[in-house]
């Protein structure tokens, strides 16, 4: 999927989109893609200036919109119609290593579980084969 097509399927926009490409995807198994990050994202403008780092919280929302495209292609709805995927909750999530300016960062999410408006997937994000971040995520659909 390229960006034009990941627009499809995520709400997000500049400067909170954080998948620049999906390189693989098995709908109601699981996604691969990548965020390259850039020494440009106004978030190391304050995290922090002088040893830009990106912040967790970005690595997990990552995640949970390459979990969300999955989530959307599994579910066979999208944003356009009405749906939404939001992140409800967090499980066992680590940090292993700093991600910096010039790194890309793989992203990958697998379904665990789903349930009726409920999907639960296991995330990973690498940089260079080394993991960076784990986390399990919970997704709830809704109907806007």
């Amino acid at each position: 999927m390229d960006i034009d097509e990941i627009f499809e399927y995520l709400p997000h926009r500049y400067p909170f989109l954080l998948v620049d490409r999906v390189t693989e995807i098995h709908p109601g198994k699981d996604i691969r893609g990548y965020k390259n990050v850039s020494v440009g994202e106004p978030f190391f403008q304050g995290h922090f200036p002088d040893r830009p780092i990106m912040p967790g919280v970005l690595l997990i929302e990552a995640m949970a919109q390459i979990a969300g495209i999955l989530a959307f292609k599994t579910r066979d709805n999208s944003p356009a119609e009405g749906y939404l995927h939001y992140l409800a909750g967090t499980d066992k999530t680590r940090f292993k290593r700093p991600v910096v300016p010039g790194d890309r960062l793989l992203l990958e999410a697998t379904i665990l579980t789903h349930r009726r408006t409920m999907m639960k997937f296991d995330c990973n994000a690498y940089v260079d084969d080394e993991l960076a971040c784990t986390t399990q995520l919970l997704c709830a659909e809704r109907k806007t």
